[in-house]
């Protein structure tokens, strides 16, 4: 198969699985948004913590087994989870640092994940607010 060609089919199985795992994350944190009884946004802690499980599931079956296509590979992991939450590739690139003693990655990634984050979110906010 032709690199174009190639490309074009991994763009597709990443595009199906994004699309799929964005109708589901909206489905399930709907779902169980519709019985919270309380503040937390737990319909998008549960789209996460199953995300961060299944991403988990995926990688520990493809190291412990040479299964599945490279196409399937990528529909399930950076199409599908990566639709329903990118929590769980966060979660997982934070483990993978953590286990190979690169604690000083590991930390920085975290805290500047979240700190930078919030800081563009406020600045959307703000940009908002003033233009």
């Amino acid at each position: 198969m032709t690199g174009g060609r190639q490309m074009w089919k991994t763009l597709l199985c990443v595009g199906v699985g994004s699309f799929v795992g964005g109708i589901a994350r909206y489905g399930l944190t709907r779902w169980v948004s519709a019985g919270s009884f309380t503040h937390l946004p737990l319909g998008t802690m549960v789209v996460n913590v199953a995300g961060c499980l299944f991403i988990g599931l995926l990688y520990g079956w493809f190291e412990r087994a040479d299964v599945l296509s490279p196409e399937w590979r990528l529909f399930l992991t950076v199409g599908f989870c990566g639709g329903f939450t990118t929590f769980s590739t966060f979660v997982h690139e934070n483990y993978i640092l953590f286990l190979s003693d690169k604690f000083w990655s590991f930390a920085a990634y975290a805290v500047l994940s979240f700190v930078l984050g919030l800081l563009a979110v406020w600045f959307g906010h703000f940009l908002v607010r003033v233009f």
